[in-house]
């Protein structure tokens, strides 16, 4: 499914509502016309959930090493990348396949997916909600920090929205 029709989500900026619902209008109908399900292997929510929490694993990992994948900087920094753990999530909308990210030190404790959980009741679809709706990575962060007691950095929020903006905007092109 290609997204070349979807309406431009500004790069600094989380959509307004109404900009998202036109989003998820044109998604839907593009989903039924091509015959992809909403939900299950496959689904437009399925894929769209396991894209957030890969992006939030990636994030985690580059602020964990202090530096990009790939980046000089990296080397002989005495910890890096060490390729990526597959992991099945149950989620509301179904199972969820990500890819988890490994670190040489194994020192690694991502807080998207924490170590040994294999289930996110209503995590994701929170973020995903909460993004949706606008809310400040500030809201966010309060919210997550109130209701799941998980602290997550403002940082980390604007960098988890602004990297799928861009995986959302490239998959357009």
């Amino acid at each position: 499914m290609t997204d070349q029709n979807l309406p431009a989500m500004p790069a600094n900026a989380l959509p307004d509502e109404a900009a998202m619902k036109d989003w998820a209008e044109l998604l839907v109908q593009r989903a039924r016309a091509e015959g992809v399900e909403l939900t299950g292997d496959g689904g437009l929510l399925t894929g769209l959930v396991r894209q957030v929490l890969q992006t939030g694993l990636e994030v985690e990992m580059t602020e964990h090493l202090g530096y990009e994948r790939n980046a000089a900087e990296g080397r002989g920094s005495g910890n890096s990348r060490n390729g990526t753990t597959p992991k099945r999530v149950t989620t509301e909308i179904g199972q969820v396949d990500l890819n988890v990210p490994r670190d040489r030190a194994g020192t690694f404790d991502p807080v998207t997916i924490p170590k040994h959980q294999r289930r996110l009741d209503g995590l994701s679809g929170n973020v995903i909600s909460l993004y949706a709706k606008g809310l400040t990575t500030g809201e966010i962060q309060a919210h997550l920090e109130e209701i799941y007691d998980t602290t997550v950095s403002r940082e980390t929020i604007s960098k988890i929205t602004a990297t799928l903006r861009v995986a959302t905007r490239s998959s357009r092109t």
